[in-house]
Formats: C-alpha cells, sequence, structure tokens
C-alpha cells in the first residue's frame, strides 16, 4: 500500500511546487521585467499620485469632463445588505446589467440616455457605446463618436472652442489594434487628463 501511495504523493508535491510556485514566480518575474507598467495594473500617476488605470473605467459626472458609457455594476445596499444599489464603475463588482432587450427598465433608460444626448449635442442620433453598458461594467474606452458628441457640452463648460475639444479627441484617439483588430476609441481617463492640462487662453 505505502509503495503504492508514496509515488502518488511524491508526484503531487512535485506538481504543486512546479505549477503553483515555480510557474507563477517565473511568469511574474518575466513579467515585471518586459512590461512592468502592465504586470501592475496600467495604473496612471500624476504628481507621484496614482489617478487611475488605463485597463478600468471610473465616474465622470461633471459637465467639465468627458463621461464614460453607461455602468451597470452595483454594491450592497447600506440598508439592507441582502439587496444591492446602483453604484456605477464599482470596481469591486465587475458586472453587466443581464436585462434582456425586452427589459422595460432597459428600454426607458436607454430611450432617456438617448434623448439627454441629443438634446445637450444637437446631433440626430448617437452611437451605441453612449447608451449601452459593457459586459464588464467598467470599460475604460469609448468611441471617437461618443466623445465627439460630448465635446460641445466639455468645451462650453471650459470655456473652450468646440474645435479645440475636437482637436484634442483626434489626437487621443487609438486605431485598431495592428491596423486591423477592434475599433478605434478614446481613453476616457487619458482625454480627462488632457483636457485639464489644456490651457483655457
Amino acid at each position: 500500500m505505502i509503495e503504492h501511495l508514496r509515488p502518488a504523493f511524491a508526484l503531487l508535491g512535485g506538481l504543486t511546487v512546479l505549477t503553483g510556485v515555480a510557474y507563477p514566480l517565473a511568469i511574474t518575474g518575466i513579467a515585471q521585467i518586459a512590461m512592468p507598467g502592465a504586470a501592475n495594473g496600467s495604473l496612471v500617476e500624476v504628481g507621484g499620485k496614482v489617478v487611475g488605470s488605463r485597463l478600468i473605467g471610473q465616474s465622470f459626472s461633471e459637465p467639465k469632463w468627458f463621461h464614460g458609457r453607461p455602468s451597470a455594476t452595483s454594491a450592497a445596499d447600506p440598508n439592507d445588505a441582502s439587496k444591492t444599489v446602483d453604484a456605477p464603475y464599482n470596481a469591486a463588482n465587475s458586472s453587466g446589467s443581464n436585462l434582456g432587450p425586452l427589459s422595460a427598465k432597459l428600454i426607458e433608460r436607454v430611450k432617456g440616455d438617448a434623448e439627454a444626448l441629443k438634446g445637450e449635442s444637437g446631433a440626430a442620433a448617437v452611437p451605441a457605446d453612449a447608451v449601452t453598458t459593457s459586459a464588464s461594467g467598467l470599460d475604460p474606452d469609448i468611441s471617437p463618436e461618443f466623445a465627439r458628441l460630448q465635446a460641445k457640452r466639455v468645451a462650453a463648460a471650459r470655456g473652450l472652442s468646440v474645435e479645440r475639444i475636437e482637436a484634442l479627441i483626434a489626437e487621443k484617439t487609438r486605431g485598431r489594434e495592428l491596423g486591423v483588430f477592434g475599433e478605434p476609441r478614446v481613453g476616457v481617463l487619458d482625454l480627462n487628463l488632457a483636457l485639464s492640462r489644456l490651457d483655457p487662453s
């Protein structure tokens, strides 16, 4: 019996050390050397202080900032732990809304958001990412179309010309990966940081 168990335990111990300790440490070490920024969460620092990550969206609600796409994340209700309340861009609880296309709540919210955006921008239509949530609820990017839709509001709030804001959007727009994968996009945090450095004059 012991001679049958000994190789099994030896194999279990060896594979545990190899796959549970040695391999993760090796990959972590390689990542820290090859791409330390990405390995540590793509954190963005301003004046030595971390202000966010390029990978996780955050809530901007004031008119002077560009807003991200809607977020359906939630948090525990402080008055009743068995329930949840809306908590946009809650990075501790990444999730989508799971509302179907026939959901009255979803239809009402999308219509309301679309009308509000059309009213502030004067646009006849809005891009899909302006009124829909992502699967994670933490999407850090928006489409250039959604960014341009907000240019008029941001320009008015900051006393800048719309042309200057649109030039900033064009400068911060990233194209498709390798020219083919994905869609053009704008990082909301990067855009707002660049916006904060603009001289109103």
